[in-house]
C-alpha cells in the first residue's frame, strides 16, 4: 500500500490514499453491483425505474445509489480493517461506521453540486470522515470530485439552492472567497479520505462511455454522542453501535437530517 500525503487531511482537509484496494477486489465489488442493479428493485433501498425514456431523461432514475444494507460484500468493504487502520488514525480514536453508497454515475449524469457531508450527518461532537473509493479512472471528464482545499477548518454553511440541470442535490455550498476547487484524479483502488466540513462536490458525467464508479463510506469517532437520522453506526467489527438522533435544526435553522453526501 503507498499512501501518500495523508498530512494532508489536517492541512487541506483530504488525502489519497493510492493503490488501497486491488483491481480484482474493485472489479469484483463493481460485478457485485451490477448484479444487484440487474436483479431488479429492493423496495425501501434501492428502486431504479428501468426504461428506456426514464434513462434518456436521466440516467440516475436507472442507476440510482446503492446501500451497504443489501450487500454483504459491501459490507465487508464498508468494514475493511485497511480502512480502519488508516481512519483510526485520522479520527485518533477508535472508528464506527455510519453508512455507504455505491454510485453508478453514467454517461451524462448529473453532478452533485458543492456541500459538505456533515451537513447531512451532523455528528456532534465532531465531524465525520469520507473514505471514497475509486471503482473507474476517475477525472474531471467523467464527473470526478473536486474539492475545497482547507474549507475542513471552517464551520458548516447555509447551502445556497443549486442547479438542477447540472445536480441531482438540491444543496450548492459556494466557494469561499479567495478558495477554488481543485479536481482529484484517481485510479481504480485509490481511496480519498476527507474530513465533513471539507467542500467538495462533482460535475456531470460529460464522457461519451466511461461510467465514474464509487464506493463510500462515513465514519465517525467512538465519542461521537449523536448522528443524524437515517445512519445506523457500527463498529470495525460489525457491532451496532445505537446513537442518538441530532438535536436542532442546522446551519440553516430549518433542514433536518438527510441521506445524500456523494
Amino acid at each position: 500500500m503507498a499512501v501518500t500525503g495523508m498530512e494532508g487531511l489536517e492541512e487541506d482537509g483530504f488525502a489519497v490514499a493510492r493503490g488501497l484496494f486491488s483491481r480484482a477486489e474493485i472489479d469484483a465489488l463493481c460485478a457485485e453491483f451490477t448484479a444487484l442493479k440487474d436483479a431488479g428493485p429492493v423496495p425501501g433501498h434501492f428502486e431504479p425505474r428501468a426504461s428506456a425514456a426514464d434513462e434518456a431523461a436521466d440516467p440516475l432514475r436507472v442507476h440510482p445509489r446503492v446501500p451497504h444494507r443489501i450487500s454483504e460484500l459491501s459490507l465487508r468493504f464498508l468494514l475493511d480493517p485497511r480502512l480502519g487502520e488508516i481512519l483510526q488514525t485520522l479520527l485518533g480514536e477508535e472508528v464506527l461506521a455510519a453508512q455507504s453508497m455505491f454510485y453508478f454515475k453514467p454517461p451524462g449524469a448529473r453532478g452533485q453540486a458543492l456541500h459538505q457531508d456533515n451537513f447531512y450527518l451532523r455528528v456532534e461532537p465532531g465531524t465525520c470522515v469520507a473514505a471514497w473509493i475509486a471503482c473507474d479512472v476517475i477525472d474531471r471528464e467523467n464527473g470526478g470530485l473536486e474539492v475545497v482545499p482547507g474549507t475542513h477548518r471552517m464551520d458548516l454553511f447555509c447551502p445556497e439552492e443549486a442547479d438542477i440541470e447540472l445536480s441531482f442535490a438540491r444543496e450548492y455550498v459556494p466557494p469561499p472567497p479567495g478558495l477554488e476547487p481543485v479536481p482529484v484524479v484517481m485510479e481504480p483502488g485509490d481511496v480519498l479520505f476527507f474530513n465533513g466540513s471539507l467542500v467538495h462536490g462533482s460535475q456531470p458525467n460529460r464522457s461519451a462511455d466511461r461510467f465514474r464508479r464509487s464506493f463510500i463510506g462515513h465514519y465517525v469517532g467512538r465519542s461521537a454522542e449523536r448522528i443524524g437520522a437515517y445512519y445506523d453506526t457500527l463498529t470495525m467489527d460489525g457491532t451496532p453501535v445505537a446513537l442518538p438522533e441530532s438535536e436542532g435544526a442546522g446551519p440553516c435553522g430549518t433542514e433536518f437530517a438527510a441521506v445524500g453526501p456523494h
